[in-house]
């Protein structure tokens, strides 16, 4: 007998129950109060009895993740999945992480997610009942499907048929690193996210909810959502970086993209649900931004389970693709037919009155956003629709894609300083002298200073030595808009610390306080343009691979890395190959790397352990590519990769705008100061 996972079993069918309640009962409920129709049970009583079971679904789902977590810690090979996905001899961490290491953990470890985030929605629901109402049934319907998945086509508690193995098959070496601990769940809690500002977004217009308080609400939602999806995809650039051995961070894999593309449309979100608070506008667009991120999360779930595309990152392929294809249609159905029963209630308000203006550079800023994510769509279906057309499949490689995404995410950086500085209806003549001059000197003045030091425009070769005009754009932009973010907010700070007499460091905390928004906002692009710097020193990069035995040497850059030692080692989860290097800058040392080639015993597969000396000018990367045969003297590939640390520090960056966007406003200290200064009028100064 198997208890543990005839436990799990049965919290997943208890758990199938109560969301099908929640659904059912929920939606029979908002209906009578929809349309006056009491039946011979109270409809507040059925919506009430709706959330207490969508409660119960969250306890019954977390019931099934512990006992396969806990069927992983104890070895219970009878279970199918552990038996696949764990070993005795693996490292406690990743025990745990087996539960998203394969398809059926992986879909628990999205019904969890999705009912702890359902858990929160329906604690809170007295915000606004009805509204709350209305969201808590529609993600029903989405538990109901995942754990539907879970019951009928990817049960994880099925039992081994076979004979009885000693030990499991061990977990997949690439998620064998300690970052494939905090990744998927990130990566995760942005996916399954989106899921509530959709239900809240659809149910908003099924009952045609007045003002624009549940926008307010899906806009927190969303940028939470949107924040644990950034660091998802930043720790899944560094774990490529660090793990795979190839010297990048980003190599447009389907995986990537997948969940890339929901990442664009809630950013875009994010940016004209500002011109709806403000104005009034872009309502319809705004629905329909969320009802495409929401589908878009589930379109990359179809790609990375369903084997249609090719990765590193998927999953094996298997017949659960018909499921998602089947509820991403039904999906797209029911939004459409709401979108047109209930389109009169989106009337926009106003309208676009200046192309210079603080509402057209936003409405750029999706335009561009939009048109740089159906670029990636299409890229990454392609190979799927030429096998369609022509019965074989055409990839699109990272060159298609460096060609398109490229211009267009230097246009988006240049969006990102040029939108601060225009005015909300039209930007008069004036204001745009006074905006833009210092950013523009800032742009051609680094331009120049960076052709004079080196830096070719017309060198056009992406990976030349000598530079890219690429590049030279990119730091340039990156120059101008730093200027101009910095000189708006001290321009503000300028006007609290006449107004004030306040010192500048009080000034600027009481600026940024006021209006936390606007300046995490400020943050966050401060951090993009970190981020792209990062990125354009790809132009530079550079490479030598050399067999190296005792005492030999290669040289790179500043660097010289000389083979002291290699050997071997081995514990009782894999056998390791590894070489100590010394590395020297010019005359000095300055550290030792020791790159391995390691072989897991239970699943037979090796892996690569990069080294990585990294500064804030540049990375010194080293692969262990295994030993010459002959020789048996290792093989080393050594890249110098500049300014890659300046990708993690923008990310950094962007977290802390992030975090400071969504700090509550402190009005007591706002109370103070303009008690003890009446003229002070710091709406002007930090408005939105």
């Amino acid at each position: 007998m198997h208890p543990m996972p005839q436990f799990g079993s049965f919290a997943l069918i208890l758990a199938l129950a109560l969301s099908a309640y929640t659904l059912v009962a929920g939606s029979i409920g908002l209906f009578q109060l929809a349309y006056n129709r009491p039946g011979r049970v109270s409809p507040d009583r059925l919506v009430e009895t709706a959330r207490r079971a969508g409660i119960g679904t969250f306890i019954a789902v977390l019931c099934a993740a512990f006992a396969l977590v806990w069927a992983s810690f104890t070895n219970d090979f009878s279970v199918a999945y552990i038996l696949h996905h764990t070993n005795r001899a693996l490292n406690p961490a990743y025990k745990f992480s087996a539960l998203w290491s394969g398809q059926e953990g992986s879909l628990l470890l999205w019904a969890f997610l999705l009912t702890a985030y359902g858990f929160v929605l329906r604690l809170r629901y007295r915000t606004d009942v009805r509204l709350f109402a209305y969201a808590s049934t529609i993600l029903a319907a989405v538990q109901l499907f995942f754990l539907a998945l879970l019951n009928f086509a990817a049960p994880p508690f099925a039992l081994w048929t076979g004979d009885p193995q000693p030990d499991g098959f061990g977990l997949n070496p690439l998620l064998q690193y300690p970052e494939m601990v905090i990744h998927p769940p990130m990566l995760y809690l942005g996916y399954v996210g989106f899921s509530v500002p959709f239900a809240f977004a659809l149910g908003a217009l099924m009952m045609r909810y007045p003002g624009e308080k549940w926008i307010r609400i899906t806009r927190r939602w969303t940028l939470v959502t949107w924040l644990f999806l950034t660091v998802g995809i930043s720790l899944g650039m560094h774990w490529a970086y660090a793990v795979l051995g190839w010297g990048g961070y980003w190599g447009w894999d389907p995986v990537e993209n997948a969940s890339f593309l929901p990442w664009l449309t809630a950013t875009a979100f994010l940016h004209s649900v500002i011109m709806q608070e403000k104005r009034g506008m872009m309502k319809q667009w705004n629905v329909w931004l969320i009802f495409t991120t929401f589908m878009l999360t589930i379109l990359g779930t179809l790609l990375t389970r369903s084997g249609i595309v090719s990765s590193v990152h998927a999953f094996a392929e298997s017949s659960i693709g018909g499921w998602f294809t089947t509820f991403l249609c039904i999906t797209f159905a029911v939004c459409l037919f709401t979108f047109f029963k209930q389109r009169k209630h989106l009337a926009t308000e106003h309208k676009l009155e200046a192309i210079v203006s603080r509402e057209s550079s936003f409405l750029f800023n999706n335009l561009v956003l939009l048109v740089l994510c159906f670029t990636v769509l299409f890229g990454t279906l392609f190979p799927v629709l030429s096998e369609y057309v022509q019965g074989s499949k055409v990839t699109m490689g990272a060159p298609f894609f460096n060609r398109v995404a490229v211009p267009i995410g230097l246009f988006l950086l240049f969006l990102t300083g040029v939108g601060p500085l225009l005015a909300w209806r039209a930007t008069s003549l004036r204001s745009i002298r006074r905006n833009f001059v210092l950013p523009c000197i800032a742009t051609v003045g680094s331009a120049i200073m960076l052709m004079a030091v080196g830096i070719r425009p017309w060198k056009v070769d992406a990976l030349d030595q000598q530079g890219s005009i690429y590049s030279l754009v990119c730091f340039s932009i990156g120059a101008g808009v730093t200027v101009a973010i910095f000189t708006e907010f001290l321009r503000g700070v300028g006007v609290v610390r006449t107004q004030t007499g306040r010192n500048f460091i009080s000034a600027a905390l009481l600026l940024t306080r006021r209006n936390n928004r606007r300046y995490g906002g400020y943050l966050v692009h401060f951090g993009i343009v970190a981020l792209f710097i990062g990125l354009a020193g790809a132009a530079f990069n550079q490479s030598h691979e050399l067999e190296m035995g005792f005492g030999d040497s290669i040289t790179i850059g500043n660097y010289k890395v000389i083979c002291q030692s290699y050997t071997q080692d081995s514990n009782p989860n894999y056998d390791t190959d590894f070489a100590l290097l010394d590395v020297y800058d010019g005359p000095k040392k300055i550290t030792q790397m020791a790159p391995e080639k390691r072989f897991y015993t239970a699943s037979q597969t090796t892996s690569t352990i990069v080294a990585i000396h990294s500064t804030p000018l540049r990375d010194l990367y080293v692969v262990f590519e295994g030993r010459n045969l002959e020789t048996s003297k290792p093989i080393i590939k050594v890249f110098l990769n500049p300014l890659v640390s300046w990708i993690w520090i923008g990310v950094a960056i962007i977290i802390a705008g992030t975090f400071l966007g969504l700090a509550p406003q402190f009005k007591a200290a706002l109370s103070t100061a303009t008690a003890a200064t009446p003229a002070l009028d710091l709406q002007s100064v930090a408005g939105d």
